[in-house]
């Protein structure tokens, strides 16, 4: 089954880091969000990805181009332009990489791989900027036992500000961090696709979640899968940080490997 990560943008909210490289290829821990993204979903034994590219998406090409020898312990012969691979721990990744263009949206993005997909009638897709410790078994059980056109993993955030109870006269009565079950459910990304999805993304001119997620709504056509573990998004150097420390702490929950 194929895995399609949406690895275009621009990161604009994260543009300290951004400016130099797409955000999929902003690192945690020496490596890549995105390799830490696919390593996820290898550990549960999903190994072929198709990477929908844009911005700067010529790094991540080059990345995939030197995967091996970056893993591998290496002799160059430079005389006659050989080289010698020694100890390699390669990843038994199958990665398609697909220029979809610049100001693409995420819709547009999906129908550009559409061939790729080949006559498999589920695939799967998230995100190229989040990370989390989703069960893709229970997932992908849970799509098929409620038979929908569409899946998203949904989850309730950490609380990042703290709820604030203020009387008449603006005195604060109490002060507390909200907890999980306070927050909303979001959208997380992670989620299992059947191919009729297509036929929702018109001429994909618009973003993924706004009209095709909208209607496949509206024709009951969709499924939340609530996840009540880990996940976090790296939208700013904030979420980047957060993510290192945990990393660096060998606390990542997203460490499944």
């Amino acid at each position: 089954m194929k895995v399609v990560i949406l690895a275009g943008g621009k990161g604009s909210r994260i543009s300290e880091e951004s400016v130099l490289k797409p955000k999929p290829m902003i690192e945690i821990g020496d490596r890549p969000i995105l390799w830490h993204i696919m390593k996820g979903y290898s550990a549960q034994g999903y190994h072929d990805f198709i990477i929908c590219c844009g911005y700067k998406g010529h790094m991540i090409k080059e990345y995939f181009v030197h995967y091996y020898m970056y893993q591998a312990d290496t002799t160059f012969h430079l005389q006659d332009r050989h080289r010698d691979y020694y100890r390699s721990t390669a990843e038994p990744w199958r990665v398609t990489l697909v220029n979809t263009g610049l100001e693409t949206l995420t819709a547009g993005r999906i129908l550009q791989i559409r061939d790729y997909i080949g006559e498999d009638d589920t695939f799967m897709l998230t995100y190229g900027d989040g990370v989390a410790d989703v069960d893709i078994s229970a997932l992908l059980a849970f799509h098929k036992k409620h038979g929908k056109i569409a899946t998203i993993t949904t989850t309730q955030p950490a609380g990042r500000f703290g709820a604030i109870k203020i009387d008449e006269d603006g005195t604060i009565e109490s002060f507390k961090e909200k907890a999980r079950k306070d927050q909303s459910w979001v959208n997380a990304g992670f989620m299992a696709l059947n191919r009729e999805v297509f036929d929702y993304l018109g001429d994909g001119s618009e973003m993924l979640e706004r009209t095709p997620f909208e209607k496949l709504a509206a024709d009951q056509q969709m499924a939340a899968y609530r996840h009540p573990g880990f996940w976090s998004p790296m939208d700013t150097v904030h979420d980047r940080a957060y993510l290192e420390e945990l990393w660096s702490s060998g606390e990542a929950p997203w460490k499944i490997w």
